[in-house]
């Protein structure tokens, strides 16, 4: 095999900020293969909300009091600072949602009521999160619109020349994940926004699983929409970020109602807030955004460029690794990839790998990922996901290997 060179980004360094990383399970030092499931959290992260639960917390936008003060500013920096990591003009084009599913479903019935109608297409890929496809499903079968699929290939990777023969006058939107949760194939985005928008198609793009492993630019990519989760990005469960278009944001209505998002209400008429409020309704997770916010402040004091320097080395080392385990066949070898390895064992159901693997200390995810469009593309029911993240090892690919190599020594 041949001889990796290393990045310059010391993963031992930054693993010292992890506190889960240092415990054992079953005995053995963990090893979290499952960060595109959940990423772990950083103490800064962790001492942020602490404080805030036991020195800082009030309700935001309410009061005029100190602590109410306080926390309204400390949300809105956290808004400032998801505006810079992402490339957005204003930061009244970053609402904050419960997550990616949340952003989508907002996206979906927001721009579904007001633009999607019968006879209407709507675009997806066949590599879509369940999350970025049922949304969708749903609302066409309720407008009697139609849900249309850009297919891919046996590498992963989507089938682009077939694009412009989908695009068709009744096309609506076209919704479509960055970065494939159940391949890792990275997606050629910036490319298909424009394509979309020679035609006047507004493109959301799902980044759950990008922005913690790429540097993205929406002013850039030119989407009309782009939505993450904190908790794949080293932040708390329960935020997440829609990013709009200022024009769109306008234009659409809101979702929800109540609280924040309302400016007058009488008996006999409402009238909505300025933007982001306006999208906004009751309590947010305000404590949430300010632990997302400082959980992208860390993540920009390494460099989004030396993470994914660090990551690709990853993705090479574990590439050349499992290819000498026999019997392995990993699902999705797109050129663009990140360090998402999707994989059967002849004769092995991924479950019972799953299982020793976990009795090792070894972090999987088996199933099939929120994705069963790509499974069914594949024949199968299910595969054995390794996800890695910014603090993984070789020495733990090595371990992770070694470990596929007890299972098949037990189940063959």
């Amino acid at each position: 095999m041949a001889v990796q060179k290393t990045s310059p980004f010391d993963p031992a360094s930054v693993r010292k900020d992890f506190p889960i990383l240092h415990r054992k399970v079953h005995g053995k030092p963990l090893i979290y293969f499952d960060n595109g499931a959940t990423t772990q959290k950083p103490r800064v992260v962790i001492e942020t909300m602490k404080r805030i639960y036991e020195k800082e917390n009030s309700s935001i936008h309410r009061g005029v009091h100190h602590l109410s003060n306080r926390m309204t500013e400390a949300y809105e920096e956290a808004r400032n600072t998801v505006r810079k990591f992402i490339g957005a003009a204003n930061s009244h084009e970053i609402v904050f949602t419960s997550g990616t599913t949340g952003s989508i479903n907002a996206v979906a019935t927001s721009f579904g009521e007001k633009y999607v109608g019968p006879g209407d297409e709507v675009l997806v890929t066949v590599m879509e999160h369940h999350a970025n496809l049922v949304p969708w499903q749903m609302l066409c079968e309720k407008k009697g619109a139609h849900l249309r699929a850009i297919p891919m290939n046996d590498r992963g990777e989507l089938m682009l020349d077939h694009l412009d023969s989908l695009f068709t006058e009744r096309t609506r939107i076209l919704s479509l994940t960055h970065v494939s949760n159940a391949l890792g194939t990275i997606n050629p985005v910036k490319d298909i926004v424009a394509r979309a928008h020679e035609r006047n198609i507004p493109v959301m793009i799902d980044g759950a699983q990008a922005v913690q492993h790429l540097t993205v630019d929406v002013t850039d990519l030119d989407c009309d929409f782009y939505v993450f989760s904190g908790h794949k990005i080293y932040g708390p469960t329960g935020i997440g970020i829609l990013y709009g278009k200022e024009k769109w944001l306008e234009d659409l209505p809101p979702y929800q109602y109540g609280g924040d998002m309302v400016d007058q209400v009488s008996m006999e008429k409402t009238t909505f807030n300025e933007l982001p409020l306006k999208f906004e309704a009751g309590t947010t997770n305000y404590i949430g955004a300010i632990g997302l916010g400082k959980a992208l402040e860390y993540l920009q004091g390494f460099g989004l460029e030396a993470i994914a320097a660090h990551e690709n080395h990853l993705v090479d080392y574990a590439t050349n690794y499992l290819g000498q385990v026999p019997g392995v066949r990993i699902y999705g070898k797109a050129r663009e990839r990140i360090a998402i390895f999707s994989f059967r064992m002849e004769n092995i159901h991924p479950y019972d790998v799953g299982m020793i693997l976990d009795k090792l200390g070894i972090a999987v995810r088996t199933g099939t990922h929120c994705a069963q469009p790509v499974m069914q593309h594949f024949g199968i029911d299910g595969t054995l996901r390794a996800s890695l993240a910014m603090y993984n090892t070789t020495d733990e690919i090595k371990r992770f290997v070694s470990g596929l190599r007890t299972a098949i020594s037990m189940l063959t």
